[in-house]
């Protein structure tokens, strides 16, 4: 995935620091070089990763930290803070009230996805249950309305258009019009890209948003813009007012930090990111989450949100009494597996999970990884009651491993891979034993409810290390003033 790369050069970067004996200037600059780098290699405008390496070393003065403090935790977190501060201008976007009608008008160059992207973006909130809908003002591009058309027909989004009105702001005025009188609740004007930007862009733009009067502008750019994304943003926002930004294409492999910069340009949030072609390829971007993602420390209220989206209700209860059990047998192993199927891209579950780098699960890799499950769950749809119910993998004594091999026509070295993943995840999953989960069974339960021993449990060794051990995690956690505002510096936390 776009930015993998990056996350995972300034992941190295930190833990060669910490594994330095003594913290001094020599190695904070080392780290704080080889994080500048791998900002501006990624694309990330000069100016903005001048002052974030200029900012942290502001927070972080060692002369002036005491012998009792933790600089390995002060440094972590300040790079934390900083990247969060580079992609949070620090004011929400404009969010559509259901039975209001809101008008949301998407600009950006041709070719970023924008047309796909309001399709993408109308079928999230048509799930929330708005009811919206489409208007293709594209006048310029060739098969601009067959394409809205095609998705919209698809995902079951009222659309509007024309095949011979050639003047977009007379389209976009009537599509708005029309949709107002259906008591749509989201309205979407799809409008013109050029392949550059041009005076003729820019007052098409401008025409169209005084016709429509739009409550909220997206501009949508491309992951692999590269460095020109600062002043493309610039040119967008001076042109019509920029209330949001959504960045395409985060499946590639592109640099993808140029998008980034886009934020300082417009002043303007990030609200979803496109990770590939599909309707549920679509992320909400929460900055937090993000950067906690990025530099591999999980996400752990996406994780269960996703959880909670693909639990039925009355499983919940009973999910979470076996994980504060910690008992766990071959049969949760699959419907956790069913699960993970169910939650859409395997990448971007896995890169919810702390210790679990973005890097670690290429786009390449994510077929494989499904694959890899799928097999799993054959082999185990050829194992006897009994055996999905114990907790001891002693039981899978050779012929009954030949059994399981010949009935789901796998190798019985498969079935031994097999056997070793249960018995990791089993570790794992002992690790939450005792965990206090509400008697209603709410899924927030397990962010809420974390202290620093089940923390110090989950969390990968490396990135304990990191922020000082036990003792430094306890500090921590007392410092942040509980265990929800510390899950909420790793991303996690309500939203």
């Amino acid at each position: 995935m776009v930015l993998a790369e990056l996350g995972g050069r300034i992941t190295r970067a930190i833990q060669q620091m910490s594994n330095a004996t003594i913290i001094d200037e020599k190695v904070l600059n080392e780290c704080l070089n080889e994080i500048t780098r791998a900002l501006l290699q990624s694309d990330v405008s000069f100016p903005l990763v001048k002052e974030m390496q200029t900012n942290i070393k502001k927070i972080v003065n060692l002369d002036d930290l005491a012998a009792g403090h933790n600089k390995r935790r002060i440094i972590q977190q300040a790079i934390f803070n900083e990247l969060c501060k580079m992609l949070d201008p620090g004011k929400p976007a404009f969010a559509p009230k259901k039975g209001k009608p809101s008008i949301v008008m998407f600009v950006g160059l041709q070719g970023a996805g924008k047309t796909t992207t309001c399709t993408k973006y109308a079928y999230y909130h048509q799930k929330k249950g708005y009811k919206p809908a489409l208007v293709c003002a594209d006048t310029f591009r060739a098969g601009a309305f067959d394409q809205l058309k095609q998705n919209a027909t698809k995902a079951k989004i009222p659309f509007y258009g024309s095949y011979t009105e050639s003047d977009p702001v007379r389209i976009a005025a009537e599509g708005v019009e029309r949709f107002k009188k259906e008591n749509c609740d989201l309205i979407i004007v799809d409008t013109s890209g050029r392949h550059k930007q041009e005076a003729a862009l820019f007052e098409e733009m401008r025409q169209v948003a005084e016709a429509t009067k739009p409550d909220l502008v997206i501009f949508v750019m491309d992951s692999s813009i590269g460095q020109a994304a600062f002043d493309q943003a610039q040119a967008f926002k001076q042109s019509v007012a920029v209330g949001a930004v959504i960045v395409t294409k985060m499946d590639g492999h592109a640099k993808g930090g140029g998008a980034l910069s886009a934020v300082a340009a417009t002043k303007s949030p990030v609200i979803f990111i496109g990770t590939g072609e599909h309707m549920d390829e679509f992320e909400v971007f929460d900055v937090k989450p993000f950067v906690s993602r990025l530099l591999g420390m999980g996400d752990w209220s996406g994780f269960m949100d996703k959880i909670h989206e693909v639990v039925p209700k009355d499983q919940q209860p009973q999910l979470l009494e076996k994980l504060s059990q910690g008992n766990f047998t071959l049969r949760i192993m699959y419907e956790q597996f069913q699960n993970i199927l169910n939650m859409g891209p395997i990448g971007q579950v896995f890169s919810m999970l702390p210790g679990f780098s973005a890097e670690l699960m290429p786009k390449g890799h994510e077929k494989e990884s499904q694959a890899k499950i799928k097999r799993y769950m054959t082999m185990m749809d050829s194992m006897t009651n009994e055996e999905l119910d114990s907790s001891n993998p002693k039981v899978f004594n050779e012929s009954r491993m030949m059994r399981i091999a010949r009935g789901s026509g796998r190798h019985i070295r498969e079935v031994m891979d097999m056997l070793e993943e249960y018995k990791r995840l089993a570790k794992i999953w002992s690790n939450m034993k005792g965990l206090k989960i509400p008697k209603k069974g709410d899924m927030s339960a397990l962010s809420r409810n974390m202290n620093a021993q089940h923390m110090s449990k989950v969390l990968p060794p490396h990135m304990l290390k990191q922020i000082g051990g036990m003792g430094g995690l306890q500090s921590l956690m007392k410092q942040m003033g509980s265990a929800k505002d510390m899950m909420g510096m790793f991303g996690g936390g309500d939203k």
